[in-house]
């Protein structure tokens, strides 16, 4: 009698592996199907944002609700529909679009970013977004001090988790370049540590391995080097040599960067004319 139970719990515990395997693999099928899908549509904000083609990163961001029930992708789905409007926004400044249109942009940026950080607090690009989005609208309301200082509150302890968690982020390394850059030398800020942070961040981004992950954020490099050129163009005696050096290093990775080519580098080519 015993030995037949024995068997009978057998038959159950296989049949139980057996159902247990099966749900598993279709819910990593399922995530592939759906990393599948939406892979196309984040190489495509990412395009948009290079190209500042603004209808197309709200294109983007609209594709890519129909995923956003998905709990196994969630987190980095909700991520690229924030850089969407983030990069709205950046595109936005540089395009001098309505200020109004910009904080919108800003706010449904840090609403997605919100979410994926719930979705996994671990997720240290999601609070590398918030925090660029906290600081544009800091500088957006610079002559409410009140309101920038509680903003600048908000950046202050997502800084420090993020840099505790992932020291070596490039992207987390170039959005603290701002932060740098305003600072005053001594909060441990100014020009030269905001360019000793963006070249640390050129530096540790040559050695990152790509991720297995597609939907893993890995942009940065191009974005270092874009804001080395930018630096070295606005120091006070600017190094034209090395602005252009830096931005021409920028469109080697991406030609079609729309802010590099038709604005930044154009700024730095007239600089150095007028300087010779």
């Amino acid at each position: 009698m015993i030995h037949m139970h024995s068997n009978k719990n057998r038959v159950v515990s296989a049949t139980f592996v057996a159902a247990y395997l099966s749900i598993s693999v279709a819910s990593t099928t399922g995530a592939d199907e759906t990393a599948h899908q939406v892979l196309p549509i984040v190489e495509q904000i990412q395009h948009a944002d290079y190209a500042g083609d603004q209808a197309a990163l709200q294109k983007g961001y609209d594709d890519l609700k129909l995923f956003v029930e998905d709990q196994r992708l969630a987190s980095r789905i909700r991520y690229w529909r924030g850089f969407a409007q983030w990069r709205r926004a950046i595109n936005g400044f540089n395009d001098s679009v309505d200020p109004n249109e910009l904080k919108q942009d800003l706010k449904t940026a840090l609403d997605e970013f919100r979410i994926a950080m719930e979705k996994d607090p671990k997720f240290v690009d999601a609070k590398v977004g918030t925090i660029s989005c906290l600081g544009y609208l800091a500088f957006m309301n610079r002559k409410d001090p009140a309101r920038a200082k509680e903003l600048v509150g908000q950046i202050i302890p997502l800084a420090r988790e993020a840099t505790d968690a992932e020291p070596d982020n490039p992207r987390l390394i170039w959005v603290r370049g701002p932060i740098l850059w305003n600072a005053p030398p001594e909060r441990g800020g100014g020009k030269d540590k905001a360019i000793e942070n963006y070249q640390r961040g050129l530096e540790v981004s040559s050695k990152i391995k790509a991720s297995d992950d597609a939907l893993q954020p890995s942009w940065g490099k191009p974005e270092l080097m874009m804001s080395l050129a930018y630096s070295y163009q606005n120091m006070k005696s600017p190094d034209t040599n090395a602005a252009e050096r830096y931005a021409r290093e920028a469109l080697e990775i991406v030609p079609y960067w729309h802010y590099v080519r038709d604005i930044l580098l154009p700024q730095i080519l007239a600089a150095k004319a007028k300087a010779q």
